[in-house]
């Protein structure tokens, strides 16, 4: 149980014991070393085979000493900052944040309500809502832009967050010339590289395949990424029963050994990089054999990996907030709650893929108003009972006495908008009010309030001169993308 003050202690989700953490990071270990993984990228493979791999192909089997040397190298702790200055995410173990997720295909369109794809203007609301809810901590598109280049279509992704919010952004990329233009339009407007890396306002997202893949493109984005001093997440997964075993036990090994063995790659590229491992470990529907967002064993599985990332000591990147409706319904939000509850309890430092729907294939703002709801419901478990001299009033309690009552009294006023949580969408009025109000649903006030973002919501703006030198390097990334397409 993680303690954080003298006289409060944060309820904890945890699933794996100090044994069993150790059996599963050592049978992860023999993995690597044992089994390896695919490793695609040259320069990769040159750097594990330096360190003392075995290199046969693209196969790389990998020794103890080369993971925990790298776990050794990796941060305890990071930050990303807002733009605005203001936000600030301290990336460490237990230390939780809320955010959206990428590269959704389809996106409810917030006017009409329909399914379609996704277009440019989507990831610039999404942070725009992002911005303006108060517990969501950082900012992911939501969506994969269809109506532009499709090469560029993450460069477009992220100009259009970074000027919707002033919240930390995490872009991901196709290729290593993505994380180029992307860094390019960061230092718009940070000004310099040195402003940059003292408060790095993004974070680089990037992926490993499961069972055991690192795929050139991946590996090639986060070595340029490592070089240049930015922040990087590197998640992976497994489909229990389908890319991973279908024990959880041997899913977390396909997770963890994906992790390390990318982490090891990262540090030996450039020791001291901060990194935040991560995994999405579903299970597979025994009945379509398509992988599972919605499952328990997701939240199980996901909090046993927060668990061993604590043991560890490096941050985790976890999966909440998403469901397997297709619509935002009951069964939304009873999946989205319990995933919200257990990663939230689970103490995973960033959780993303807040506003998925349809097992991740799209994106709703309506979900995110929803789930920032459900957030802040659980983030007034997480802080716990404080308990002291001051809060067990027993000289009130004394006061007051048998058959009295606490609420005409100023500790009562003081202290209740502290200790009782009080909601913005949930109703909590009488029959008779309600009616009055006109019946209004859950899901009425869901678009009402989603209404009122969108139309009152402003974010900061960003520096005189920036959103032309952003529209230039746009510019610059279609031309060059239309001389490479010439050549081909």
């Amino acid at each position: 149980m993680n303690i954080n003050y003298d006289d409060r202690q944060t309820p904890q989700f945890r699933v794996l014991s100090d044994q069993q953490m150790e059996k599963v990071f050592q049978a992860t270990l023999e993995c690597l070393n044992r089994t390896g993984v695919n490793v695609l990228n040259a320069e990769a493979r040159e750097l594990l085979g330096e360190a003392g791999a075995r290199v046969d192909g693209v196969r790389v089997r990998i020794p103890p000493h080369i993971i925990q040397d790298a776990i050794a190298a990796t941060p305890r702790s990071f930050t990303i900052w807002g733009r605005d200055g203001q936000h600030r995410m301290q990336v460490i173990p237990d230390r939780v944040y809320f955010g959206p997720g990428p590269t959704c295909t389809y996106f409810v369109d917030p006017e009409t309500g329909e399914r379609r794809k996704v277009r440019r203007g989507d990831p610039g609301m999404t942070a725009l809502v992002c911005d303006a809810l108060e517990h969501i901590d950082y900012v992911m598109g939501l969506g994969l832009i269809s109506d532009v280049t499709p090469s560029l279509a993450p460069v477009y992704e992220f100009a259009e967050m970074i000027a919707n919010t002033g919240k930390p952004v995490l872009p991901w990329a196709y290729s290593a010339k993505n994380v180029s233009d992307i860094y390019q339009i960061a230092l718009a407007i940070a000004g310099s590289e040195k402003a940059l890396r003292q408060r790095p306002f993004f974070a680089f997202f990037s992926t490993f395949q499961p069972p055991l893949v690192h795929t050139d493109e991946d590996l090639a984005n986060v070595l340029w990424a490592a070089e240049h001093d930015v922040p990087i997440i590197y998640l992976g997964g497994g489909s229990a029963g389908a890319t991973a075993p279908v024990t959880g036990a041997g899913t977390l090994i396909i997770c963890l050994a994906g992790a390390l063995s990318g982490l090891a790659v990262i540090q030996l590229k450039r020791r001291g990089t901060a990194v935040c491992i991560g995994a999405v470990p579903q299970p597979m529907d025994l009945r379509t054999g398509r992988p599972v967002y919605g499952a328990p064993e997701m939240s199980l599985y996901s909090a046993a990996l927060s668990d061993l990332s604590r043991y560890l000591e490096i941050p985790f990147m976890s999966t909440a907030g998403a469901s397997e409706a297709k619509v935002l319904d009951l069964q939304a939000a009873i999946e989205s709650t319990f995933q919200v509850v257990l990663s939230g309890l689970s103490g995973a430092t960033l959780i993303h893929d807040v506003g998925f729907l349809d097992c991740a294939d799209i994106g709703s703002l309506e979900m995110l108003v929803m789930t920032d709801e459900i957030i802040a419901m659980t983030r007034r478990v997480m802080r716990g009972i404080e308990v002291n001299d001051d809060t067990l009033m027993l000289d009130l309690i004394d006061k007051v006495g048998p058959a009295g009552h606490f609420m005409a009294e100023k500790e009562t006023a003081r202290r209740c908008r502290r200790e009782i949580w009080t909601p913005k969408l949930i109703d909590r009025e009488p029959w008779v009010n309600w009616r009055a109000a006109g019946s209004p649903t859950m899901y009425d006030r869901i678009q009402a309030r989603l209404g009122e973002i969108l139309a009152t919501h402003q974010p900061p703006l960003l520096p005189k001169g920036v959103a032309e030198r952003i529209e230039a390097i746009l510019q610059a990334a279609e031309v060059r993308e239309r001389g490479q397409g010439a050549r081909g």
